[in-house]
């Protein structure tokens, strides 16, 4: 895999909708925790959106009389939004033959619930890429109050036949 291009103040920001995200992650329902983009610079950083709905599957467990969203998906939908950067700084597309995964999550620390009916706001910003490993810092916010946050590393590999 090669390395992300080195961003500049001029590297252009795009955006993606829920097609477009469709089209570069392997995630499908339930798993798939983003639901658009609003911003990637890249090599340098995204900001993403997951609507949070009281429809999701997992609620029915976690917890029937309070729901609140499981903190490991949290976790999961930064992990998606940094593939997402991750891919796109390095100019790949994902195939059935290649997979992202999780190397290192460092200090994960949670907040404050998220619940049915907020939106979390994935910020992810690029820290380092070196021989495959890729270093993230990423947070998690509903508004403008810090939901979660963590070092999140993950290793693109080719899957052998």
């Amino acid at each position: 895999m090669t390395e992300p291009t080195t961003p500049t103040s001029t590297t252009p920001a795009t955006t993606m909708d829920i097609h477009e995200i469709l089209k570069r992650l392997p995630h499908r329902y339930p798993i798939l925790l983003v639901d658009r983009v609003v911003e990637l610079v890249k090599g340098e950083r995204i900001r993403a959106l997951k609507n949070v709905s009281i429809n999701e599957p997992f609620f029915l467990g976690h917890f029937p009389h309070r729901p609140v969203m499981p903190g490991v998906l949290i976790l999961e939908a930064l992990a998606q939004a940094a593939t997402l950067l991750a891919i796109e700084s390095v100019g790949i597309t994902l195939d059935e033959k290649s997979v992202v995964y999780f190397a290192g999550i460092d200090g994960a620390r949670f907040k404050r619930p998220v619940e049915p009916g907020d939106q979390l706001v994935l910020e992810v910003t690029l820290g380092r890429a070196k021989a495959g490993i890729y270093k993230f810092n990423a947070r998690a916010l509903v508004g403008d109050q810090l939901v979660a946050e963590a070092e999140l590393m993950c290793t693109m590999r080719r899957l052998q036949d």
